[in-house]
């Protein structure tokens, strides 16, 4: 199966700018000039190369400093997204409920249009978008009333991730300098992504469209520039059009987990069936996926998960995504309940990865997060033990035998 980059906070095109050169002065400057900077302002006077290096202009630089001081309260937020520490069921009880399945349907209904035209333009499915606008934002109305330059360089200054968020800073300047909005204009999350589809600085620079294809984006008061948006997003972040991002599936009687990753037809060969009664895709790779193990419901993901991953790497948002979006056009999915499963705690999970590591499966960081790479390695593990099911799911029971208990 195919594997897509993050690029949510990505590099913007040459001709809309933040190239290497701006990365360059940005490596550059956490290597030497923030150790010197005593203050915030020192440290954001220290942004000027790279905001030169950019195209921005001394007087928008010293317009959209002016007066900034840091927010103490955004540095501890990334380590606690709901995302990464509450399992996937759980998660999906709070983000796919009978409310918002039904607000979604009012809103797919109220943007038939320009749902119509992102969809013709990018191959996008409508209920994709809504989905996506949902979650980001509930279809619009919580889109975050924090001032993003203040959010982008307080996370650059102490943050864990200071590269990033300078360069998102930096093409927040870039927006102000061809004025495509206005200072009042950025706000957005306690992470500095903003309007109704939650793009940073640099995604809005390069997929921001306008529905109706003039002018700039606004992606904070347009609904219709706003999915348009997000469909330009799915399409540049490698969308295939007729390719369902989530299939839920039955396995066969003695199904032997000994292959997550086949073509839709070898696993059509392996008994494997949609649990609607459907049929699969007719070509593509999927990847089987048990987010609360072999006891629950069992999903086929397609490579326009991953692409659903693009906007939030998490699976659990992934999922929510897909499943709101099958909710929204009608499907019920998962057939199957989900059965009762207690997340492990972070430390566990950061445990079961080093562990996994020393026995050679698995080659990741140890962030405590369990995306593709920790269920394979789990997977490949279990194998090796003979434990069945093979299924990639972590436990207590797992974590015990890797540590020869």
């Amino acid at each position: 199966m195919r594997r897509l980059e993050p690029i949510l906070c990505a590099g913007i095109d040459r001709r809309q700018m933040l190239g290497a050169s701006v990365r360059a002065v940005a490596v550059l400057w956490l290597a030497g000039g923030r150790a010197k900077a005593d203050t915030f302002e020192a440290f954001l006077q220290g942004l000027w190369p790279s905001a030169q290096a950019a195209g921005v202009s001394r007087e928008t630089f010293d317009a959209a400093i002016a007066g900034l001081a840091p927010d103490p309260s955004v540095s501890a937020k990334p380590r606690a997204q709901s995302e990464f520490t509450i399992s996937i069921p759980a998660y999906l009880a709070g983000s796919v409920t009978n409310g918002r399945v039904a607000r979604g349907r009012a809103v797919a209904a109220e943007l038939a249009g320009p749902l119509g035209r992102a969809q013709s333009r990018h191959g996008v499915p409508s209920e994709i978008v809504v989905a996506i606008l949902g979650v980001e934002s509930n279809f619009g109305t919580a889109a975050g009333g924090s001032d993003a330059l203040r959010v982008l360089a307080s996370l650059a200054w102490k943050g864990h991730r200071a590269e990033t968020f300078i360069e998102e800073f930096v093409a927040a300047l870039v927006m102000l300098e061809k004025g495509y909005a206005t200072r009042e204009q950025l706000r957005g999350s306690w992470a500095g992504a903003m309007g109704q589809p939650q793009f940073m600085p640099s995604a809005y620079l390069k997929y921001a469209e306008s529905d109706a294809g003039g002018g700039a984006p606004d992606i904070w008061r347009s609904r219709g520039d706003a999915v348009a948006s997000i469909a330009n997003f799915l399409a540049k972040s490698g969308w295939i059009a007729g390719l369902p991002a989530v299939v839920e599936v039955r396995l066969p009687q003695g199904f032997d987990y000994g292959a997550f990753d086949l073509d839709f037809a070898r696993w059509r060969q392996l008994g494997v069936t949609r649990a609607d009664g459907g049929a699969l895709p007719s070509g593509g790779a999927a990847s089987l996926y048990l987010p609360a193990g072999a006891n629950g419901p069992a999903f086929l993901i397609t490579d326009n998960f991953e692409v659903i991953r693009q906007y939030n790497t998490s699976d659990a948002y992934a999922m929510s995504v897909a499943l709101l979006a099958d909710r929204i056009a009608g499907r019920e999915i998962p057939i199957t309940p989900w059965p009762k499963v207690a997340p492990l705690p972070t430390a566990d999970v950061k445990a079961m990865q080093q562990l996994l590591t020393e026995r050679g499966f698995y080659r990741g960081t140890f962030d405590g997060k369990l995306g593709r790479a920790s269920r394979n390695a789990i997977h490949a593990f279990q194998l090796s033990e003979g434990i069945q099911p093979a299924d990639g799911f972590a436990t207590k029971d797992v974590l015990a035998r890797l540590r020869g208990r």
